[in-house]
Order: C-alpha cells, then structure tokens, then sequence
C-alpha cells in the first residue's frame, strides 16, 4: 500500500479534508523519510485537491518534487567511465556489480575496477561478481593505492576498446577530507587516459533523512552526476527517494531492490510515484 493511499481514500468525493485527515498525512509522510520541509510543501499543495481528480493532482503535485535532469548514463565516444561512490555499508560494491550485469545483458562490454583497496573484502566481492556475470576485473595487490589500481583499469578498458569502465571507489577513510581527496585523485588520475563521464553516488532507502545528508557530504566534494538507491523495496519508507530529488535536483538512475544480479533496474519516476499513491 503507498504512503498516499489512504489519503487519497479519504478526500474522494470531498472537496476538503478535515484538520485530523492532514495530522494523520503528516505523520505518514515522516515516517516514510519525506522529511519535514519536504512534507510541509507537500501537504500544502495537497490542500488545494478536489476529491474527482485526487490521483492526477497527487501525482503532479509529486511530480514536480523529482529533478528533471537526465536519467540515461552519459555516453562517451570512446569508453564510458562511471565512478561509483558512497558510505560502506549501502551496498556499493555490490551496485557496481549489478550495474556491470545489467549493461552486459543490454550487449555491453564492461570492465571493472576494484579499487576500493582499504577493505580487502571489497576486493573480494567484485572478484566474486566478475567471475559469477563473466565480466573482467581489474585489481592491485594488497593495500595497491586507490587510484593506480583505476588508472590501470582505464586503460585495460581502453585497449579491451569497452563500451564502460566502472570503478568501485573507497567508502570509508579515517575522515571526510581523507576520502573526498583520495576520490578527487582517482578521478584526476583516471583522466590523464579516459574522461569521467559519470559519478553515481549509492544511498540505501533506509536510512532515510542520514541518506540525504551523505548526498550533501559527496556533492560539496565530487561532482555527484546521478543516484543509485539501494533497498528500495520496501515501500513504507519509498519516500526518501522524493525527498533526495526534491533536496539536491541529483536524478535517481537506478534502483536496487534485491539480492541477485537482476533485482536492478532504471528508475522509472511514473511507476515509483504511482507506488506511492495507489491502494
């Protein structure tokens, strides 16, 4: 059921909701990571629906609270390069594996860089996804610095002549300052060979409110180009993806929602507002 829904319910055939109607919204919203300034204008502008078109004036009203920018990758001529960046924990590395599966499956070729090499096991695991979806990854030796292990995957995927490049970059340091400068060297170092044409930062949907302040943090620092949502499956607290559009105008491109290689997909903004709304 979508946060909206009973709202909806309530206001059809009514022209006007009672004070209670709009309490219970508000608290709904909340609790679904909405936030409260985004909440706030929302209610605002739910107050003005007519219950005959309750749906389509939701729906717009949503509508504009999502960025209008592009959700398609930015393609180069050559290799496209996609810096994927974020917190540990969010489900990165898995992310970048999912995204290498679903650009295979589209007829792709794909090269990956392990180069979140202060956490050993992160190395592993995209080890362990190229093998199990046939896709190369480039890695350094133990403790290899972030950025010659990126730079030698530029240019593996350079000679392989691949459609993309995705690097798996450092979530965690000892400070901020730490890892915003070692992923402003990846992508330095990177384009000595290859352009960057994308920086995807992943935040989990569960984390609500602390997910958007992540967003904050990376954009101050690396030019954040698009989102990739991890857990967006359940659908209690769906909103957030709302508010991180409505707060930073960075589009969602892709969502994770499962375990497997397929639980990914672009995000279709029509079919996540109409979640929101229906019964």
């Amino acid at each position: 059921m979508g946060i909206f829904s009973k709202f909806v319910a309530k206001i059809k055939g009514q022209s006007t909701a009672d004070p209670l109607d709009w309490q219970e919204l508000e608290e709904e919203l909340l609790g679904a990571d909405l936030g409260p300034a985004l909440t706030s204008q929302i209610i605002q502008s739910a107050k003005s629906i007519k219950g005959d078109n309750a749906v389509a004036s939701l729906t717009q009203i949503l509508s504009d609270h999502l960025s209008t920018k592009p959700r398609g990758l930015n393609k180069a001529e050559t290799v496209t390069v996609v810096m994927v960046v974020g917190v540990n924990g969010t489900g990165k590395t898995t992310s970048v594996a999912k995204l290498a599966a679903h650009l295979k499956r589209s007829g792709n070729s794909v090269v990956l860089a392990a180069a979140d090499t202060f956490r050993a096991a992160a190395v592993d695991q995209l080890q362990t996804w190229g093998d199990r979806i046939g896709v190369q990854v480039i890695s350094g030796k133990s403790a290899a610095e972030p950025a010659s292990v990126a730079f030698d995957a530029a240019m593996r995927a350079k000679d392989l002549q691949a459609n993309y490049l995705l690097i798996d970059t450092a979530g965690r340091l000892h400070n901020k300052n730490d890892l915003m400068a070692e992923l402003e060297k990846v992508k330095r170092v990177v384009e000595k060979s290859l352009a960057v044409s994308e920086v995807l930062l992943v935040i989990d949907a569960t984390t609500g409110q602390n997910g958007i302040a992540q967003a904050r943090i990376f954009t101050e620092s690396v030019n954040v180009t698009g989102l990739i949502v991890t857990k967006l499956d359940g659908s209690a607290r769906g909103g957030v993806a709302l508010a991180i559009e409505s707060a930073l105008d960075i589009p969602i491109k892709f969502v994770g929602t499962g375990e497997g290689d397929r639980d990914f997909a672009e995000f279709d903004p029509a079919s996540y507002l109409s979640s929101l709304i229906s019964d």
